[in-house]
């Protein structure tokens, strides 16, 4: 089974991760909930990516993701794609 733990007689509550973001169309600022972000994993740094809609503005942003930027995402619990190339 997964890392859990139980505390008898504690209610334990978990504060939602929120992550920085910025909207390269009209440079607002804002912080994005983890169902709020999708992330691309592909073969290669080219087609891995994390993508939102702008909060502010309504534009799809597609941002590129190294390897921290993943980390951070799936640790976060953003759901995630991975994309299968064919040879």
């Amino acid at each position: 089974m997964g890392k859990m733990s139980v505390m008898h007689g504690f209610a334990v509550t978990v504060a939602p991760v929120l992550f920085k973001a910025a909207c390269p169309d009209c440079r607002s600022r804002f912080e994005l909930s983890a169902n709020a972000l999708r992330l691309a994993i592909g073969a290669s740094r080219r087609t891995t990516f994390y993508s939102f809609t702008c909060p502010e503005c309504g534009s799809s942003v597609r941002k590129p993701a190294g390897e921290r930027i993943v980390e951070l995402l799936t640790g976060g619990g953003v759901r995630t794609l991975r994309l299968h190339t064919t040879v």
